[in-house]
């Protein structure tokens, strides 16, 4: 009997300290909201997609619950929202944060929290979503719990933004080939300076930049953002200084927040400090020399040179709807001049990949016509009509599903999708029946080329083409932005940029 007492001393004994264990674990919060979308666009967005955080935590494996740090926390994922072109409606981004922040308070309480956010969020009436949303996340988690924000180079921060996350880091590469390996800087921070106990770093410095420029002008690819961002490595590699990051921010907003911003983090207040005022001046000393990555012309003369080529394929980037930068992706402007083109109206003309046009009418009109059948619907002008409206195409069906359709009218290979699309990758392609490798001519409604399409361009044109994106910036109706803006005003003073030491939100509460 006292060998059994004992034993089962030992077990509740073991199972104590199991669970003290798990309650010594820090908590980690998670919520986000990743969406760019432009304000030059008629697009209204009536609904957010959500995501639980738990399906960013899959994505990556230093977040898997056998990984080092799955196992060292508590994670307690929200949601992550997200969504396509066109300003959200204010009751669209009160449901989806609404939702987010019920789940945070249900979690209650945290260490710590990651928050995974674009950065270039329009909402009807507010000039800051994502600082609104932070700043919302703090008065319930308080201001002892630590914040990491990732972002993407082309969001805008905000003091609010900065006053309310302690650790802040942004993509160093555009395009953002770095994606993943900037999102898991912003958590490996955030895990080491919790579980290191140094908490938040001691200083973090603003400095505004008043540039605002497309990011088809401000490729890491080439100079001189090349040069200044591989400045950002170098920086962050000083003692004392913990992370540093230079935004970009986004051109199609017309919003007082978007302008460029440079921030340095760390714990030497000097060394924090004089770096953000080094990689300010740098930013601004260059503004003048920031051009397309490859050579743009109007859409004739792209066609004309991508005609008479012998390269292919022979990429277009057709820039002015790109629905990945906030475009409406339904701008058929293009398309109809296309298909115009006489020497495209055969099937002996040069092959054409066209990627891609929302048309629900002609999806339906390809599954009832078929594989080979022949097929004339509208396609596109449902959201964007402003420069040419519905296009009638006609032509045989070569692929078709629930979402996509391929019809190929004369030598062009035109994809119909169910919602503005900017493929990304070969695979897609080869999935509905398409060769890319092939084809002569292939137009994206894209900027800069992701990374597949680049790597496998023979040649690439960038088109000044019509759409909620335009790259004419300089004529866009600004009626928001704080002036003077290089480069809306090229004639502007240099700017004094100041840099700004910003407290942490426990500072500003007082406690």
């Amino acid at each position: 009997m006292e060998k059994f007492f004992l034993f089962l001393v030992f077990c509740l004994s073991v199972s104590l300290s199991s669970i003290s264990a798990q309650q010594k674990l820090p908590r980690i919060g998670i919520a986000g909201l990743q969406i760019e979308n432009s304000t030059f666009s008629p697009a209204i967005q009536e609904s957010l997609r959500t995501r639980e955080g738990q399906v960013l935590m899959s994505a990556y494996p230093y977040l898997h619950p056998d990984s080092v740090m799955g196992k060292g926390a508590v994670w307690l994922p929200a949601l992550i929202a997200s969504g396509g072109s066109g300003v959200v409606t204010r009751e669209a981004y009160e449901t989806a944060t609404g939702k987010a922040l019920e789940m945070i308070k249900a979690n209650m309480p945290y260490d710590a929290f990651f928050f995974h956010i674009h950065g270039a969020c329009s909402v009807q009436g507010l000039d800051d979503p994502e600082g609104i949303f932070i700043e919302r996340i703090r008065t319930i988690i308080g201001n002892d719990a630590l914040i990491s924000t990732s972002m993407d180079l082309h969001g805008s921060v905000t003091l609010l933004l900065a006053e309310n996350t302690d650790l802040i880091t942004t993509y160093r590469m555009a395009p953002h080939d770095d994606a993943r390996i900037s999102i898991r800087r912003a958590v490996v921070n955030l895990w080491d300076r919790l579980t290191s106990g140094k908490g938040r770093p001691a200083y973090k410095a603003w400095v505004a930049v008043p540039i605002l420029l497309p990011g088809e002008r401000t490729s890491t690819r080439v100079e001189p953002a090349k040069s200044l961002y591989a400045m950002v490595p170098q920086v962050e590699a000083l003692p004392g200084v913990l992370d540093a990051g230079i935004w970009i921010s986004y051109v199609w907003a017309d919003r007082p927040r978007n302008q460029g911003v440079v921030m340095v983090v760390g714990d030497d207040k000097e060394q924090v400090g004089s770096s953000a005022k080094k990689l300010a001046e740098k930013f601004w000393s260059v503004r003048k020399q920031f051009d397309f990555e490859t050579t743009t012309k109007n859409l004739d003369e792209c066609l004309d040179a991508a005609i008479a080529s012998k390269k292919k394929p022979f990429f277009i980037s057709d820039m002015g709807d790109n629905p990945s930068g906030g475009g409406a992706g339904d701008v058929t402007w293009t398309l109809a001049r296309v298909l115009k083109r006489p020497e495209f109206r055969t099937s002996k003309g040069k092959s054409v990949i066209y990627a891609s046009i929302p048309g629900p009418e002609m999806l339906e009109a390809a599954k009832k016509a078929g594989v080979g059948g022949h097929v004339e619907a509208n396609v596109g002008a449902m959201v964007d009509n402003r420069f040419e409206g519905p296009v009638k195409l006609s032509g045989t069906v070569t692929f078709t599903s629930d979402q996509r359709a391929v019809v190929k009218s004369g030598s062009v290979s035109v994809i119909v999708t169910d919602r503005p699309l900017s493929f990304q990758q070969e695979q897609a392609m080869l999935d509905i029946g398409l060769k890319p490798r092939e084809a002569d001519i292939v137009m994206v409604k894209q900027g800069y080329l992701v990374p597949a399409w680049y790597n496998m361009k023979a040649d690439w044109l960038m088109a000044h083409t019509r759409g909620g994106v335009d790259q004419d910036v300089a004529v866009l109706p600004y009626q928001q932005i704080r002036r003077p803006m290089y480069p809306m005003d090229p004639d502007m003073p240099d700017p004094e940029l100041n840099v700004i030491f910003v407290p942490s939100a426990k500072y500003i509460y007082g406690r």
